[in-house]
């Protein structure tokens, strides 16, 4: 495995993704827009090649870790773009979550250009990130994974290959579909039982044990105080923003349209956090959907 490693986008999941690569013994240039999170992850032993192209030009493997499509599709794209400056038989890996179709957009130029690149979108949160034990969900062909892999399986712990280019982010655009609405109804759980008096972590503990178990309750707990390391007993700060779960509702209920599938539920979902992120609570965690449903009477 080359050492040779650029990493673009040291965000809340970036820059622990990339610092985990770095305490590996990898030579990481990491790179954002955020001067503080180049210095977070200088700090941490990684390096900063003040000239990105160069950067690029060296690199034998470029990972980016960005917030949605069209900032994926204008880092790959255009003269100054990855595609037109990465080194011949560089390893692309794109671990931002963006729409299957741009990521088969961009994978295609790709390869046209000669370079093997796969989708790999993950799971887990930051505190997976942090921990090294996310997972990865795979788009792009075998050969393409098999190189991948040993970067994954240092970043993560559950690492899957799902098919061909674009598949990576149809499974985690349907996982996170999925976690949006288990929030939200977990959520409207404990609410439920806080009204009649339940202590939520007593509930929370019985749920977990039954029938409604689901990661929520067992990980990611959205009523402040049951879970000392979640983000609802920090404010709600860092973890996965509700503007990014917007992001991904929104994904999903246009694919939905352009598949012709029914998703009554996911649409819902996304509509609450659309009212939500419009209250204020955008740049806030995801589960602070709690406070919303709190707010009915």
């Amino acid at each position: 495995m080359d050492s040779e490693v650029v990493f673009i986008g040291l965000g809340n999941m970036g820059l622990p993704m990339a610092l985990n690569l770095v305490r590996s013994g990898l030579g990481v240039s990491g790179h954002d827009l955020m001067p503080a999170s180049v210095e977070k992850f200088v700090a941490g032993g990684g390096t900063n090649n003040p000239d990105l192209v160069s950067a690029i030009k060296a690199a034998k493997t470029i990972i980016t870790m960005l917030p949605a499509s069209r900032h994926v599709e204008s880092a790959y794209f255009g003269d100054h773009g990855i595609l037109a400056q990465a080194s011949p038989g560089a390893l692309l890996i794109d671990c931002s979550t963006i729409a299957p179709e741009s990521a088969r957009k961009v994978a295609a130029t790709a390869s046209q250009k000669g370079f093997t690149m796969v989708d790999a979108p993950v799971s887990g949160g930051t505190g997976g990130a942090a921990a090294g034990t996310l997972t990865f969900m795979v788009g792009g062909s075998v050969a393409g994974f098999d190189l991948a892999k040993p970067f994954f399986e240092i970043m993560g712990k559950a690492i899957f290959h799902a098919g061909e280019s674009g598949s990576g982010q149809t499974v985690k655009m349907c996982n996170n579909m999925l976690l949006g609405i288990l929030m939200i109804g977990t959520s409207e759980a404990i609410r439920l039982g806080m009204a009649n008096g339940m202590d939520p972590k007593v509930l929370s503990e019985v749920m977990s044990k039954s029938s409604g178990r689901n990661w929520t309750l067992e990980v990611y707990n959205p009523c402040p105080g049951v879970m000392e390391n979640a983000p609802a007993s920090k404010d709600y700060s860092g973890g996965f923003g509700v503007d990014l779960m917007l992001k991904d509702l929104g994904q999903a209920t246009e694919n939905a349209l352009s598949t012709s599938s029914s998703i009554p539920l996911g649409s819902l979902a996304r509509n609450l956090y659309d009212i939500h992120s419009k209250s204020g609570a955008g740049g806030l965690d995801f589960s602070s959907i709690f406070n919303m449903l709190g707010k009915a009477k």
